[in-house]
């Protein structure tokens, strides 16, 4: 005759393994409904950004300057003005910084619609448009005005 602790002990085992099954069965339905979630998510997200890329672009090439019409007297920046000014004055993208006031990688990206400039650049960019080689010759030769550096 079997003793009446082990038969309680197998009992409460089996109902135990029972109610952990069961509970286990519930959590494992969960977590796959929750990876199959996050995998429509990562779809999603992936193909949103293939989306934006073209758009990105449209917008850098397309959208017009963020300068007040009042502060540069409604002049507009456009990088094939800018490349066909600076080959007008004939001077390098340095030599043409210099006298915007930036270097020549920025005019660079400038021209090859990499960046914009700031309002004070395109008002700097508008002022340039009405002077010839010889005034940006003698410009070129005069010492740079000092630039403030920002406090770190």
């Amino acid at each position: 005759m079997p003793n009446i602790a082990v038969v309680l002990r197998e009992e409460i085992s089996r109902l135990a393994r029972k109610e952990i099954r069961g509970e286990m069965y519930a959590l494992k339905k969960a977590s796959v409904q929750y990876r199959r979630d996050i995998a429509e998510m990562k779809r999603r997200i992936s193909d949103l950004q293939r989306r934006i890329g073209p758009l990105q672009k449209q917008v850098l090439r397309g959208a017009p300057s963020q300068a007040a019409p009042g502060e540069t007297n409604g002049a507009r920046f456009t990088a094939k003005g800018l490349r066909s000014q600076r080959q007008r004055l004939g001077l390098s993208a340095a030599d043409y910084g210099k006298l915007v006031g930036v270097t020549g990688q920025t005019i660079y990206s400038w021209e090859h619609e990499i960046a914009r400039p700031r309002r004070q650049q395109v008002a700097r960019i508008a002022s340039l448009r009405r002077i010839g080689k010889r005034d940006a010759q003698v410009r070129l030769e005069q010492p740079a005005p000092k630039v403030r550096q920002k406090s770190k």
